[in-house]
């Protein structure tokens, strides 16, 4: 299996189509520089699927399509084809019921690449093992680019160990040894995945019942936004008639406040005399509360006087009671003696002459006792009437 033409159309500065065979020998392209010799071997690098825009001189995969010129309108599409010979049947065995192998790489602009071997749409995966199968490839040594001898000297043993590869034609073998261990860690993963999925399944169906809950939940909240806002017309409805009624209240107040103003201007004009009618009372009033508080004064020390007589004419009273219980007593004892004088022999009446001279001195001396007390209780009692 070994290359025998490339197509190329849109790829940098190839605008036209342009079909280059590759004969047996040694085919050469000759040309100045800036011609596009170089855009060839990266022609031939990207169709064996190169992924890096910067190892073809770009910034980015639409750089590679043709960006015009003042005479050329830019392309939205490159597209490069390899012819590969395979009469000897060496290709995969996919690919390896036909004579000719036809590799075809487009871009659009946007848009990425995709590939295509004899027609079918493949992976650019599949396309580097078919390459790597026949120990070549996008980045194969064999692929001399600018700059690429020093890179080979200055080379790691990791890169050196690949040259060393593909040069035994076991590049292929390493390739797909590398996507063995890619499929046994998918596998790994499948399984994790497999285990993640089972989880996200059940979080699926919560979340479906979640989803459900959530939609009745609305639907209800919906009836009760509704049933909320037919409530709100009812109250808005009540509220403008209450508004209404509220403003026609306020006329009939602001009529009120009116007539209340005026009434109140009305009352103040008529309250001055009052004040100064008001003042004079007062001053009359200060004068009647010294007159009281004078005559309270002077009541409060004919209060003291009162009880103070009262303690007298008690006092009086016991005397008198006395004095009357003494004056009884004495008339007793006269009567007693004038009694017993009569009843006495007139043994010696010079004797009995004495004693009565003695008693009558005795009930005279009782009677002017008897009268001063009288005549005591008589001032007494005058001066407890004028007192009263």
């Amino acid at each position: 299996m070994h290359l025998i033409g490339l197509k190329i159309a849109g790829f940098k500065s190839f605008v036209d189509p342009v079909d280059v065979p590759i004969e047996e020998g040694l085919t050469g392209i000759v040309g100045p520089n800036g011609c596009g010799k170089s855009n060839l071997l990266e022609a031939l690098r990207w169709a064996m699927g190169a992924t890096s825009a910067r190892a073809m001189r770009g910034g980015e995969m639409d750089d590679l399509i043709f960006s015009g010129t003042e005479a050329r309108p830019a392309r939205e599409m490159a597209e490069v084809i390899l012819l590969l010979d395979n009469s000897d049947r060496s290709a995969p065995a996919e690919f390896n019921d036909e004579d000719k192998i036809e590799i075809r790489r487009m871009l659009r602009r946007g848009a990425g690449s995709s590939y295509k071997i004899n027609g079918r749409t493949v992976r650019a995966k599949d396309v580097q093992l078919l390459f790597a199968d026949a120990s070549t490839g996008a980045n194969s040594p064999a692929l001399v680019r600018q700059g690429q001898i020093s890179e080979l000297i200055g080379a790691k043993p990791q890169n050196r160990r690949r040259i060393l590869e593909e040069a035994a034609g076991i590049g292929g073998l390493a390739a797909r040894r590398h996507e063995a261990e890619l499929k046994l860690k998918l596998a790994d993963i499948m399984a994790e995945v497999e285990k993640q999925a089972n989880a996200l399944k059940r979080q699926a169906s919560k979340a479906r019942k979640y989803r459900a809950l959530s939609d009745e939940i609305g639907a209800l909240e919906a009836r009760l936004g509704a049933a909320r806002w037919r409530g709100a017309v009812v109250e808005t409805t009540d509220a403008r008639k209450a508004l209404e009624q509220a403003r026609a209240g306020e006329q009939t107040t602001v009529s009120s406040v009116t007539r209340a103003t005026t009434a109140e201007l009305d009352a103040r004009a008529a309250i001055e005399p009052l004040r100064a009618a008001e003042a004079e009372v007062a001053g009359h009033l200060g004068v009647i509360k010294v007159q009281l508080a004078r005559l309270e004064s002077e009541r409060d020390g004919a209060r003291d006087l009162v009880q103070r007589l009262d303690r007298d004419i008690t006092r009086l009273l016991e005397a008198s009671t006395r004095e009357t219980v003494q004056r009884d007593d004495a008339a007793a004892r006269a009567d007693r003696a004038t009694q017993a004088l009569a009843a006495l022999p007139p043994d010696d009446p010079k004797a009995q002459a004495a004693r009565e001279a003695k008693l009558g001195a005795q009930v005279d001396a009782a009677m002017a006792d008897l009268q001063s007390f009288e005549q005591e209780a008589d001032q007494r009692r005058t001066a407890l009437a004028r007192a009263e």
